[in-house]
């Protein structure tokens, strides 16, 4: 996770950088890129752009579902807890090149109030991806683990579905507060997921208004 750490770092202030001091990287106030760079910053974006909103997409709506309706709750959890690390970083580095190639196309000081809304959008989806991938997620994780234990204990988790836990934790003070403390933890790195996506919805209906069929 350090090696993550680490490129994440790099990439967001190669990021900031771009956005705050284009003319060291070669782009122009004025906007005249060059063509070749252009169309290439431009695809960095859109491929980068689709492969976040799209794994967004399937990863909250669809995915997840899937495996929790049909999984062992104990092997959904152990499953979600291998793939969300991976899932938030990937994202998270789209996030970073959408940011840095939409900064390099449309500088600070010669893009338009629309086009400033758009790199807050992006910037919200990767901040919101960071503080799920470094705060959220190992704080629910680590919760995760806990409470298996405690199912463990009694005897449940290898069922589909909630409800043989929400049967034990009405007779269970200890396993009813680890319930509580998961479901805090869990639904914030949820809000965090969503309000990243809907960050990532909006400049879709931006990119939208610029395509010419």
């Amino acid at each position: 996770m350090a090696w993550l750490t680490r490129f994440l770092t790099a990439v967001a202030f190669l990021a900031i950088g771009v956005i705050f001091s284009p003319e060291t990287f070669g782009s122009k106030s004025d906007g005249h890129n060059s063509t070749k760079l252009s169309t290439y910053l431009k695809l960095a974006h859109l491929l980068s752009f689709s492969t976040a909103f799209g794994a967004a997409l399937w990863v909250t709506f669809i995915g997840g579902i899937i495996m929790f309706k049909n999984l062992p709750r104990h092997q959904f959890g152990n499953l979600q807890s291998k793939m969300f690390p991976a899932y938030f970083s990937m994202v998270g580095i789209c996030c970073a090149i959408s940011v840095a190639s939409f900064g390099y196309l449309h500088p600070l000081k010669s893009s338009s109030t629309a086009e400033k809304y758009q790199l807050g959008f992006l910037l919200s989806s990767f901040a919101f991806n960071l503080a799920n991938l470094f705060v959220f997620t190992p704080m629910t994780i680590e919760m995760m683990k806990q409470r298996h234990k405690a199912e463990r204990e009694n005897n449940i988790g290898d069922e589909v579905g909630w409800s043989k836990n929400v049967e034990v934790a009405k007779v269970n003070p200890k396993l009813a507060a680890m319930n509580k403390k998961f479901g805090m933890i869990h639904g914030l790195s949820s809000l965090a997921n969503i309000m990243s996506f809907g960050s990532l919805a909006m400049h879709s209906w931006y990119l939208a208004g610029k395509i010419d069929l």
